[in-house]
């Protein structure tokens, strides 16, 4: 099926069906064509929410900018545009359904692995990326996250997929294109905000194939500026043992990827001469390589973490500028697994000091221990209080159960990052006089961290429940819950009422206690219809 700008709804071509993934502006759902009974994959972008947003036309003209690159994009290698419709508000991108997952995650789960699976691995990455650069495109975020394999079958073909970031360029024209990327595979001349073009995706190339052969990155820091000093220095090295085992003919290709100059690197198209690519059954070592799984094992955990604590925050629909610095004109590109950033004034955006404490509670704790069963179902169950406490409205019971520091994002706090237990307070103390105030009631029972708006201790009760939770050990002393919270109610009318929202919280356990230190909710604020 050709690709295509369709004026039919959407609804008239296609059955949606479950989804397979969510961002701060679109939703990825299965979808059946109904002529056909083939399936895809629809990113369906929620252009009300780009428009309410003051950068939002920039951010209309970069979502024709994907549906323009991705239509004409047409490779194995590649993830392909079939449809593209424009409907009542949404904006549905109509892609191959690839099935088998990350080429990394796939990696970990093989019996086998050598140097030589990591050639051919890199060998298709190559394909689609010296053909992106044939056609005069730039991808600009390539990483881990963006290779897919097409299926679950053994030999799947690896598929480069979101060209969300992706820009068109003519010939080997160098220009300023904004700062785009992903921080750890962000080139030397784009962090130096110099003219750039087709090398930054080789850079990129580097990066990755040296985590395909030793599970972690060439760069790495905690603290974003001496990353970007190590990048911009290009200062990485082989250390042993694990680098020993790795072929001469590898490295070489390393190399010449991650060549600070630009101007003396490698290109897509010499890469796939190397030797390394091509002549992998004489030069790549057939040797399992059980150590580099187990790093990718660790490697994969903490990207994913970070990922989901960072594409909660991004869910909120604006930041105060105590947690987001950005400039007027600048975009963040949303991403399910890590902090991609896009700033068209060259300006670095950066997520600042409150993101990073969520972050260090988390990553810094994390390990390959085994999870443990038992220590999930503590995790449900503290939640399971905590909701109880706010439910109920006894503040004593709820301090007991979150840090002093709590940070969080909820509707209420419109877009602003909460520390502290004042702003939470404020709604167990008024539990009782809120009644009073005109409410919609459609809203009720799903606000703040604190009592539901409709209770009091005279009104008739209000059912808390978690759904389907997700458990995520992070070490021994901390763990991370996702699930939906339903809220039960009677309406002041006598009827019935659910209501629900997506959860997100971080426990850590300190001197033997567990304290929920971070929570985000989805949804909209409760509003006040009496105003």
């Amino acid at each position: 099926m050709a690709a295509q700008t369709s004026t039919a709804k959407f609804s008239d071509i296609y059955e949606l069906k479950e989804e397979l993934g969510k961002g701060a502006f679109s939703i990825v759902r299965r979808c059946v064509q109904k002529a056909t009974g083939l399936e895809f994959a629809a990113k369906i972008i929620n252009t009300k929410k780009l428009s309410a947003r003051a950068s939002n036309n920039n951010d209309h003209q970069k979502l024709e900018r994907e549906a323009r690159i991705c239509r004409l994009l047409k490779h194995p290698n590649i993830v392909r545009l079939h449809d593209s419709i424009q409907d009542e508000g949404f904006h549905y991108l109509v892609f191959d359904l690839v099935t088998g997952g990350e080429l990394f995650e796939d990696i970990v789960a093989r019996e086998f692995y050598s140097e030589a699976d990591a050639s051919h691995c890199m060998q298709q990455i190559l394909e689609s990326v010296n053909y992106c650069h044939q056609h005069g495109i730039v991808h600009r975020d390539l990483k881990p996250e963006n290779l897919l394999l097409a299926s679950k079958a053994k030999g799947a073909a690896v598929k480069l997929a979101d060209f969300g970031l992706a820009i068109e360029v003519q010939g080997e024209q160098q220009a300023w294109f904004g700062f785009a990327g992903t921080p750890g595979y962000l080139s030397p001349e784009v962090l130096r905000k110099d003219p750039y073009g087709k090398p930054v995706d080789i850079w990129a190339c580097g990066v990755v194939l040296y985590i395909l052969l030793v599970g972690y990155p060439p760069f790495w820091d905690e603290d974003q500026h001496r990353l970007y000093a190590q990048i911009k220095a290009g200062a990485y090295d082989y250390p042993s043992p694990e680098w020993d085992t790795v072929t001469p003919e590898a490295k070489n290709l390393i190399n010449s990827m991650l060549t600070v100059n630009p101007a003396k690197r490698i290109n897509a198209s010499e890469a796939l001469k190397h030797p390394w690519i091509c002549q992998r059954e004489r030069v790549a070592s057939v040797v399992h390589r059980q150590e580099t799984v187990d790093c990718l094992k660790k490697f994969n955990a903490r990207r994913k973490l970070k990922g989901a604590i960072l594409t909660t925050m991004l869910a909120t629909r604006n930041f105060s500028s105590r947690s987001l610095n950005v400039k007027k004109n600048d975009a963040i590109k949303e991403s399910t697994e890590s902090n991609t950033i896009e700033d068209e004034d060259s300006k670095v955006v950066s997520v600042k000091c409150d993101l990073e404490r969520v972050y260090q509670v988390s990553v810094n704790m994390l390990s390959t221990s085994q999870e443990h069963p038992g220590r999930k179902q503590e995790i449900i169950k503290l939640t399971e209080q905590l909701l109880q406490a706010i439910t109920s409205g006894d503040y004593g019971e709820y301090t007991k159960l979150v840090d002093p520091h709590l940070t969080s994002f909820e509707p209420e706090a419109l877009g602003n990052l909460i520390v502290g237990l004042d702003f939470h307070k404020f709604y167990f103390d008024h539990a009782n006089a809120v009644e009073t105030i005109s409410l919609d009631p459609a809203m009720s029972g799903d606000g703040s961290e604190g009592p539901p708006r409709v209770l009091s201790k005279n009104s008739k009760p209000v059912n808390t429940s978690i759904l389907n939770p997700h458990v995520h050990l992070l070490g021994e002393d901390a763990a991370c819950i996702a699930y939906v919270r339903l809220t039960q109610f009677i309406d002041r009318n006598g009827l019935p009422v659910t209501k629900h929202s997506e959860e997100t919280r971080i426990w850590q356990r300190k001197d033997g206690k567990w304290q929920n230190v971070h929570f985000h909710r989805s949804g909209s604020p409760t509003t006040e219809t009496g105003k």
